[in-house]
Parts: C-alpha cells; structure tokens; sequence
C-alpha cells in the first residue's frame, strides 16, 4: 500500500494572472502559501483483476479507459498504468469546491502515488506540470497552474508565470517572527457555499482570450498588487499586507458577477468593522473560504461565530506533496 498526501493552499496576492489565457500574452505572478490541510490517495493492489476507484462515488471496472473520473483516467494513461489490479481511494480535510485548490492537490497526490508504485522519481516541478498537462491541456479545464505547483512545492512561495509556459517559483523570505505574525493572524473562516472554480473562471478566461480591456486592466493590477504583497511579506510590514488584501478582493469583486453576492458582502463587512484589517475570499470566488488578517483576533472570532460562520484553524506546509506511508 502507498498513501501520499498533498497540501491545499491558500492565495496571498496576485492570484487569477496564473491562467494561459493571461500569462501567455503578459506573464502573470502570484504568491501562495501551503496550508496542513490536505488531501490523501491511498493506492493497493487488488487480489482479483478488477479496478476499484473510491472517491465521492465508488467505480469498479475493467479497464482504465472505463474509468468515468476524469483526472484519475487521465493519470493512468500519462503513467502508464494499466494493470486491472489496483484500488485507488481519495481522501480530503476539507470537501472540494471550497476555493483551497484541491483539484490541483488531489492530481499532485495522485501522481505522486502512481509514480511510487512505479519506482520513479519525479521532482516537484515535474509533479506539478504533469498535473497542468492533464488539467490544462487533456481535460480543456479554464484554470490556472497555481494549484498544482504550491500543492507540490509547499510553503510560502513566488510564482513567476512566463508567456512560454515556464513557471519559476521561489521561497518567500520571511523572518521567523514574519511568519509566526502571519500564521497566528491569518484567520480562515467557511462561507458554508460550495462551487465549480471552472465556471467562474470560464468568464475571465473568454474576456482574457477576446482581449476585453476593463478584464486586462483588472489583471494587471492585480499582479501588481502580487509583487507588492511579496515586499509586504519579506519586510515584515503586515499591516501593508492586510491592506492589500482587502484591496486585493475590491477588484477581484469587480472581475466577474459571480465572485460575490450579498450576503457574503455582509460578513466581509462585519469582519471589516469587527477586528479584520484586510481580507478576501479564497479562490476563484463564488463561496468558499473568507480569509481576514485580523487586527484584533478575539473580536473577529466573535463577529464571525454571530454570523454562523465556522473558523478552520491552520499552519503552514513546507513539505509540498509527499509519500506518508509504503509497505
């Protein structure tokens, strides 16, 4: 049995300039951070030749091609897999939908898996543009190659998003102190909606792709507001780095009707009056998670408990996707 695990992750700055649709026409950049919150696979061999897949529905077939789960079929066809004795079983933290990126960490976790079972080395980078490779480009999904690589990699991270396709990415350099401020203040809080980031996405890749200015403008500064987090983060200026987020989310509202509504709004607002000194939601929008930097943690956590919202405490991940177990 092999069990591997990948992290979720949480956007910091910039996020929406890692789609093709952008970066291959301006180059995009983001900072994002690995949370210990995560998603497991769990690969066995079966004793008779069958292929059991268990997720939030259960497959049993003969054949890859017979798999209905996309990714999964996708990941054994690109390792080369086809061996009918095989069991594959998804496990999450957290439910997907939430805007954590867990379509990115269940492809990475799930290649990880298969290329143990093989014996083969991968490293992270590879790990993270094979999962682009089966998302992007096998199965047309309208994302970004955010996901992936911070599921990967881990930590608190950089991505520069090149027109060529080449993604660099390098460790945020914080402090200790930076990074303990960040991790104790950074409060994460469920909106209770659950959502498809591809339908909300498909708006801002078709207005990226037919070149809509006011989409464009939108975008680029956001990846300005992506390097100045970064100055943020690694001079140790928090302050700056909630406003920014709280400036971060103002436009993101504006990029598509479906990244907010009125009640999400509300909380976002009584977070704003009670406690927060910056925040957003996390993802493509839509539901998800509210993320605030809390100036006052005690008041925010009260406001939010008033609204019925439940808080889901975190650290970060500096491990990226791993092997946990093998026998």
């Amino acid at each position: 049995m092999i069990i591997t695990r990948s992290p979720l992750r949480v956007s910091l700055g910039g996020g929406g300039t890692d789609l093709p649709s952008y970066y291959r026409e301006h180059g995009g950049f983001l900072v994002a951070a690995a949370i210990d919150k995560y998603i497991y696979i769990t690969q066995h061999r079966t004793f008779q030749p069958e292929i059991i897949i268990k997720y939030s529905k259960l497959e049993r077939v003969a054949s890859v091609d017979q798999i209905e789960h996309p990714i999964i079929r996708e990941a054994l066809k690109l390792t080369d897999i086809s061996d009918p004795h095989l069991e594959l079983t998804s496990m999450a933290d957290i439910p997907g939908g939430t805007g954590l990126g867990s379509s990115g960490s269940f492809t990475t976790a799930l290649l990880k898996a298969l290329h143990t079972s093989k014996r083969t080395l991968v490293s992270p980078a590879e790990l993270a543009e094979q999962a682009c490779d089966i998302e992007l480009n096998k199965l047309g999904e309208p994302i970004g190659k955010q996901d992936q690589y911070i599921a990967a990699v881990g930590g608190i991270t950089a991505f520069t998003f090149h027109k060529d396709g080449r993604v660099e990415y390098r460790p945020c350099v914080t402090s200790e102190e930076t990074l303990f401020n960040l991790e104790d203040n950074l409060l994460l809080f469920f909106t209770g909606y659950s959502r498809s980031a591809s339908s909300i996405l498909k708006d801002q890749n078709d207005k990226s792709k037919s070149n809509d200015q006011a989409m464009l403008d939108n975008l680029h500064f956001t990846k300005a507001l992506g390097y100045q987090s970064l100055t943020a983060l690694e001079t140790g200026n928090l302050e700056e780095f909630a406003r920014l987020m709280d400036v971060h989310w103002q436009r993101k509202k504006a990029r598509s009707a479906g990244m907010s509504n009125t009640v999400i709004n509300d909380w976002y607002d009584h977070a704003m009056a009670h406690g927060a000194l910056g925040g957003k939601l996390i993802g493509a929008g839509g539901g998800g998670f509210l993320m605030f930097y809390a100036g006052d943690k005690k008041k925010l956590r009260h406001a939010m408990r008033e609204k019925g919202l439940q808080e889901v405490r975190f650290r970060f991940d500096f491990e990226g996707t791993k092997v946990v177990a093998q026998n």
